[in-house]
């Protein structure tokens, strides 16, 4: 079994990026899942606060999860052009403390994808985190792109993915990211 966590870069309760992992999720096929977590309850990252209490449960909690994971799909907003500043912060708590780093990223193959109402679908927040996930000596997939652009169109407000064409993109796309994993084993 491939194991993917999906990590959604937005707060908010109708996010697209929320939506299309779950999505995702859906079109997962053979032995592969694909479970969905949240950054909710992550504080901003404090180094007083890490010293005075360790991590925080929710880091706790996620951290965990990832090192569970055969596989990390992160699903990125973007705002002012770039990462979410509150994704960026949970990406920074998980590799704390530094001796972690590699037990939680390292090595462990990573893919992005995105979703945005604006036309340009992310683009420039897939590529700001290039960097960090080279940093954290991840292994990126570039066996595909995946950004949606003008969600609004390709979501109804029940959250579902209604255009065929992005579901058959994300399709192949999942699926190639956990051909991708299942090679690297």
């Amino acid at each position: 079994m491939v194991k993917i966590l999906g990590i959604s870069g937005s707060l908010r309760s109708g996010s697209f990026n929320t939506a299309l992992l779950r999505a995702a999720a859906g079109l997962v096929e053979g032995d592969t899942q694909l479970d969905i977590a949240t950054i909710h309850g992550i504080p901003l990252y404090d180094a007083d606060l890490e010293a005075a209490e360790g991590l925080p449960l929710a880091v706790q909690e996620l951290k965990n999860r990832v090192m569970a994971a055969d596989g990390l799909l992160l699903a990125t907003p973007e705002y002012n052009n770039g990462i979410p500043g509150v994704f960026k912060n949970a990406i920074d708590w998980l590799s704390r403390p530094d001796a972690d780093t590699a037990r939680v990223f390292g090595n462990r193959p990573v893919a992005v994808i995105g979703a945005s109402p604006g036309s340009f679908g992310t683009i420039l927040a897939q590529a700001h985190w290039l960097p960090v996930l080279r940093t954290l000596r991840m292994r990126p997939w570039f066996g595909g792109r995946l950004m949606v652009s003008r969600a609004s169109t390709v979501f109804n407000e029940a959250g579902e993915l209604t255009e065929e064409r992005v579901r058959a993109q994300l399709r192949d796309f999942v699926n190639g990211f956990a051909g991708f994993i299942q090679q690297e084993r």
